[in-house]
This record gives C-alpha cells, sequence and structure tokens, in this order.
C-alpha cells in the first residue's frame, strides 16, 4: 500500500511504474510520427497516474505559443480550433503557460481555487475539471519542448508519487517530442519543395514556347526566376485579325506583355500568372488593348490583398507599319533604343500598377511607339537594372544601357544572355535578388 501520508510510492509501485515507463520509452522510441508521439504521452499519462484525461501542448518557439494537436476529450471544442486543427495560445497563459514559464511541475488540488485556471473551457464544454498535474516537457539540450497537462486524478488529487512518474514519462517525451518535430520538419520542407517544383513547373510551362517570327524583326524573351516560381510573368504571341491567331496562320501583328508581381515565391507568381491569363482570354476574345487594360485591372482590384499589386506593360506591334501601340502600369522603366541617335527614349508610366486604385488615371488610354530601322524595344524587369554588388553598389540603367550600345550589331537574343552574363557578373554570384526577365525587339529592315 502506498504511504498515503506523503505520498511516496512503495517498493511495489516502483517496480510497476519503471516496468510501464520502460513499456513507454519502447513505445515512444518506436515511432516518429507526431501524432503518434503526442498519443502514447497523453494515453501513458491518463493510466499511469489512474486520471480521467490528459493534453499535450508542443511549444511553438517562434510564436512563443502551446499549441494542442491531439487531447482526451476536446472533439467537442471544435469551434477553438485553427485553420490546421490545433488549438493556440500565448505560452505564458493560463496553468499550462505557469509551467511552461518556470520549467516545474505544478500540482493544483483544486482546479477553481487557482486564480490561473480558466473556467470558460468547463463553461463551454461541460466537463469539470478538478484537479490538475502540469509538468513541462525538455528535450535533452534543456530546451522546452512541450507541457503535459493531466486533469482529475480518481483519487480526488495527485500526490508525490504521480509527480516522480510524471516526472518520469516527461524525461522520455521530451527526448520523442524533438524526434518528431525535427523530422516532421524535414518532411514539411520536402513536401514545400515538391510542391513549388511543381508550380514552377507550371509556371514555366505556361511561357511562350515558341517566339512568332518575322523577317523584319529580331524577337528574343527569357525569364529567369530568383527563387523556384518568380513574381515576373511574360507573354509573346501572335494577332490575326484582332485574335490569337491559330497555329498555320500568319499573324498580323505580335502581343506583348511584361508583368512583375510584388514579392517572390509562389504567392507572387499566381498574380503575375492570373495577369497573364486574363490578357490571353481577353485577346481571344477579340478585345482592344485598352480593353484589356481596364479588365486586368478591374479584376486585381477586386482580386488582390492590400499591399499588393502587379506593374504591368503590354503592347501590339503591327508588323506592316512597325507601330507598337502600348499601355504601362507602373511598369518602368521601359525604352527604345533609337540606332540612329544613339540614344535611349524611356516609354513613361501611363498610370499606377494594376491593383492600386488612385482616382485620375485612365486604364483604357494607350499610346504610340514607332520602331524605326534599327531600333530596339527593351523591356526588362528590375532584376536586371538592381543588380546588387557584394559592396551593395546598383548596376542600374547605365549597365544595360553600356551593353545594349555594345552588343547593338549582335541578335536580341544574344544582347539578352549578355544583360544576364553581365548582371551577374556585376552581382558576383549565380543569382540575382530578383527575377529577370527580358524581351527585346529590334526592327531589321
Amino acid at each position: 500500500m502506498p504511504n498515503t501520508t506523503t505520498g511516496t510510492p512503495d517498493s511495489q509501485q516502483r517496480t510497476d511504474a519503471l516496468e510501464k515507463l520502460l513499456e513507454i520509452s519502447k513505445r515512444l522510441g518506436e515511432s516518429s510520427d507526431l501524432p503518434a508521439v503526442l498519443g502514447v504521452i497523453i494515453d501513458a499519462l491518463r493510466d499511469l497516474l489512474a486520471a480521467d484525461r490528459a493534453t499535450v501542448f508542443t511549444y511553438d518557439e517562434q510564436t512563443n505559443e502551446l499549441v494542442i494537436h491531439v487531447a482526451h476529450g476536446v472533439a467537442t471544442d471544435r469551434e477553438q480550433r485553427g485553420g490546421d486543427g490545433t488549438i493556440r495560445f500565448p505560452a505564458t497563459a493560463g496553468i499550462a503557460g505557469a509551467c511552461a514559464t518556470t520549467r516545474s511541475i505544478i500540482n493544483i488540488p483544486d482546479a477553481y481555487l487557482d486564480d490561473r485556471f480558466n473556467r470558460d473551457v468547463d463553461k463551454r464544454t461541460g466537463y469539470r475539471t478538478k484537479s490538475i498535474l502540469a509538468i513541462p516537457l525538455v528535450d535533452h539540450g534543456g530546451q522546452l519542448v512541450g507541457v503535459a497537462q493531466v486533469l482529475n486524478a480518481s483519487k480526488g488529487s495527485f500526490d508525490l508519487a504521480d509527480e516522480q512518474i510524471a516526472s518520469g514519462v516527461a524525461a522520455h517525451a521530451g527526448i520523442a517530442l524533438r524526434r518528431a518535430h525535427l523530422i516532421q520538419s524535414h518532411l514539411d520542407k520536402l513536401r514545400l519543395e515538391q510542391e513549388v517544383s511543381v508550380a514552377k513547373e507550371i509556371q514555366q510551362g505556361s511561357f511562350p514556347k515558341q517566339i512568332p517570327s518575322h523577317p523584319a524583326y529580331d524577337i528574343a524573351a527569357f525569364n529567369t526566376p530568383a527563387q523556384e516560381c518568380g513574381g515576373d510573368a511574360f507573354d509573346v504571341f501572335g494577332l490575326r485579325g484582332g485574335t490569337i491567331a491559330g497555329r498555320d496562320e500568319a499573324a498580323d501583328s505580335i502581343f506583348f506583355l511584361i508583368a512583375d508581381a510584388t514579392g517572390h515565391g509562389v504567392g507572387p507568381a499566381l498574380s503575375s500568372m492570373q495577369t497573364r491569363g486574363m490578357l490571353r482570354i481577353s485577346a481571344r476574345l477579340g478585345q482592344s488593348l485598352g480593353s484589356i487594360v481596364r479588365e486586368i485591372n478591374t479584376q486585381l482590384n477586386d482580386d488582390l490583398p492590400a499591399g499588393r499589386f502587379v506593374t504591368g506593360w503590354l503592347g501590339i506591334l503591327d508588323l506592316a507599319t512597325a507601330t507598337i501601340e502600348c499601355f504601362s502600369a507602373g511598369q518602368g522603366p521601359v525604352y527604345v533604343y533609337r540606332r540612329d541617335a544613339d540614344h535611349f527614349e524611356e516609354i513613361e508610366s501611363d498610370a499606377p500598377p494594376f491593383g492600386i486604385v488612385i482616382p485620375g488615371f485612365s486604364y483604357s488610354a494607350t499610346r504610340s511607339i514607332q520602331l524605326g530601322v534599327g531600333d530596339m524595344l527593351v523591356l526588362i524587369t528590375d532584376g536586371y537594372y538592381e543588380a546588387m554588388s557584394p559592396a551593395q553598389a546598383i548596376w542600374t540603367e547605365q549597365g544595360v544601357f553600356e551593353v545594349i550600345r555594345r552588343m547593338k550589331d549582335k541578335s536580341s537574343d544574344s544582347i539578352r544572355a549578355e544583360l544576364d552574363r553581365c548582371s551577374l557578373e556585376f552581382a558576383q554570384s549565380t543569382s540575382t535578388d530578383d527575377d529577370r526577365t527580358a524581351i527585346i525587339v529590334k526592327r531589321l529592315f
């Protein structure tokens, strides 16, 4: 029989507890799956301590929160769960928070006599909490990984023997939790990398695989994302009779798009690709450039969250007249290189970026540009202009101008490749901080 005065276990209790702890340790060592490990811990604590319920709160160091993934009796508390199925609260709140803060066991015989106890949970669920035993869970390095909480001992309250048994479980549980977290983090990283890789494949696959050709024009277009997915997008396709030309039809004009969404990665890629998708649909429907611009702006104003926007330049080159009808929504700088004058003429922006509502700007009034023989339309994003050296210097437009002047007699694709090489050489890196997208159009005759 236990010593009911001190609450210390007798020899047989110690033997039984040791055997159960060894079995629990074995079970914890057999699994690296976080839900399975948590399940073993809460079941072990409930059964070993002859309690009604147990909960494990894992510690999120980044947000300084305690998180419930699994617990006895929380199925009816679904309204408190987040989108990922967890329940979160500050790591300083309540009894569990006090345990996490002090890193010591907290034994409460009557929860309703402790000011730290949150009675709202009982009111909401209809459960009556009486006694509580909270145990900190730490890893082999002494770092907090969670808190275990056991409720309602069958004998009324938890004693010293229960604290000793709980400490034994916690010693194994903390290490098992850390291992499970590390493995889960690695698996999450691999899964994310796979998903991003698929997103990159989809994005890159949506860019034009073949650039329309015409004997009077030399056209090159290319995209290099700074990360797996980029916020830049581009498109080049032929038009005939005001709509997208069929594969076997000769184009009478060529549509160009270059767009840049704020930020990097999958989110901005979605925004820039949405812009491209809307453009393609509008072009298939035979809409004018002004109508296309207006509809894109209207839709992105509706769709994009606050602080997000997409800059874009759209233009239609009439192959017969060498005239470009264009519109710039905050995209720049965009230049036309005038070969005879050896001069770079900047095409000014016509309106703020798509997704930003500022009264007084028209998103349907386009402008025209005439390309002379030898002239070049230079559409490149800030991944080139803002390439940064180790000394924090910016390459700027002058670096771009120097390359184009030096390479003016070369093909558009050779110029594009040289812009890539020189910008990376300036940055002394194999990549730039921002996406690099270029469309270069040279009139040959």
